[in-house]
């Protein structure tokens, strides 16, 4: 394993091949400290970072973060990179890599050549440079994607921002989630799912929850998609009994070891993709996977150790999640990026950058990235938080955000976005819905011609019929 070194204020610090370098160039965060991977000091994280800028891209490609021979995730990044895709930044290093992307960024054809090289970038590519970028960086090139993906309604438009209407009830009682999906219709959400975290893992109670959203699309023709998040497995027999399954959802990590501790493997997923397009239940896409993801999942389940035996830094290890996601085609990839806990991102601080990075990373790999901006209530987090992330992150073109009535998800109990916050950030910033969804709206008298929600008259609009569901 290659070491290596460098100089700072008269200290020479010495890092024990790429694993090291990279944990060690990441801003500070509490799982990687909780991983025994962190920098000590900043003097010794700048080391790093003088180290990393000057290692070439072609690095990554010899010297495997996690061993090629041990884990799938890895095989699967190594065997299907493009070489020709990578052409024209070979040459490059990491720093000489951040440059070319914010030079690339500022051209009128950006998106073009962003895409270009998408494929021949891996994500420990990708991680490396994101440690070397400022908040400014990272939304700057991430503006200048362009990820689009679709099945009922169109994800990632320039101009839009979409959202995950996540009705959850404790007890997943139909008249408690009718009146959410009500709530979050009334405020224009739900462009990019309504998606319901079920409160058991019964498939039958999955069935039904599947059955009672389609019913209110097909009542309502609302142009939407549905998800009852419960397992890959329990999806793909839910599948083959004839349930109304739109999205297959499945959290997915960076690891081989990490994905088997959520009960997948790498063909399962694969199947589960072809089955749910098989239904053809899309009408202006067939993207069907929903991929959520997280800093720290592979820490969590003690599946981070790379080469050399040593830990994977956290942000790292996510970025692989999205060299996984890609090969999926998913329709919508999040990170839920406060939601594991302070043990992985410590305060508002930590937060904020991690879902900088998170949606940087995922729009560079070529995924319809979104984040679900949260904390728990045990975190150093407030909502002047998920306000700053919001924004920074709908300034950079973020696909679709989640968001939960009151902005309190009171089954799964953490802090997201609220409905109201995201007709903020749209006004704010000038962005609309999903445009199948924005037709819906303005045709139902919910939004005006540009897209704004209106007032509702509770005698005027048959979506009311729901709260009496």
């Amino acid at each position: 394993m290659k070491k290596y070194h460098q100089q700072v204020a008269g200290t020479t610090y010495a890092f024990d091949g790429l694993v090291d370098v990279l944990a060690k160039a990441s801003p500070r965060r509490s799982g990687d400290e909780l991983a025994g991977c962190a920098a000590e000091s900043d003097a010794e994280r700048a080391a790093a970072l003088w180290v990393l800028a000057d290692l070439p891209l072609g690095r990554f490609l010899d010297e495997p973060v996690v061993p090629y021979e041990s884990d799938d995730v890895t095989r699967l990044i190594l065997d299907r990179h493009d070489e020709r895709a990578f052409a024209p930044v070979a040459h490059l290093t990491v720093g000489g890599f951040r440059d070319w992307l914010l030079a690339t960024a500022a051209l009128p054809d950006a998106a073009a050549r962003l895409t270009a090289v998408s494929r021949g970038l891996t994500p420990e590519m990708v991680a490396a440079v994101s440690k070397t970028m400022r908040h400014q960086d990272l939304v700057a090139v991430a503006r200048a994607t362009r990820v689009t993906s679709a099945f009922r309604t169109t994800i990632g438009t320039p101009g839009t921002l979409a959202t995950r209407l996540q009705p959850n009830h404790p007890t997943d009682d139909s008249r408690g989630i009718a009146a959410a999906v009500l709530d979050g219709l009334l405020l224009g959400c739900g462009d990019a799912v309504v998606g319901i975290n079920p409160a058991t893992d019964s498939p039958q109670a999955a069935a039904d929850l599947l059955e009672l959203l389609d019913g209110v699309r097909q009542r309502y023709d609302i142009p939407a998609q549905s998800c009852v998040l419960t397992h890959v497995t329990t999806t793909l027999d839910l599948i083959h009994r004839g349930a109304p399954v739109d999205l297959v959802f499945q959290s997915i990590a960076g690891t081989q070891g990490a994905n088997e501790s959520f009960g997948v493997t790498l063909p399962l997923l694969f199947e589960a993709e072809e089955a749910a397009r098989s239904l053809g239940r899309g009408t202006v896409g067939d993207n069907v996977m929903y991929l959520e993801t997280g800093q720290g999942s592979a820490l969590s389940a003690g599946a981070h150790i790379g080469a050399g035996g040593r830990p994977v830094d956290q942000q790292t290890l996510e970025a692989r999640a999205y060299g996984l996601a890609r090969e999926l085609n998913p329709l919508l990839v999040n990170t839920v990026v406060g939601f594991i806990g302070p043990e992985y991102l410590y305060d508002g601080r930590q937060i904020v950058r991690a879902g900088l990075e998170d949606h940087f990373c995922g729009r560079l790999l070529g995924l319809p990235m979104g984040v679900d901006v949260c904390y728990t209530n045990h975190a150093e987090a407030d909502h002047n938080d998920t306000d700053t992330l919001l924004l920074l992150l709908g300034a950079a073109g973020c696909a679709f955000v989640i968001t939960v009535p009151g902005a309190d998800d009171v089954m799964l109990g953490y802090q997201s976005l609220s409905f109201h916050d995201v007709l903020t950030a749209r006004n704010v910033l000038g962005l609309r819905p999903a445009p199948e969804f924005e037709r819906w709206l303005i045709r139902t008298g919910l939004a005006d011609g540009s897209g704004r929600i209106l007032p509702v008259d509770p005698a005027a609009g048959p979506l009311w019929e729901l709260a009496g569901a």
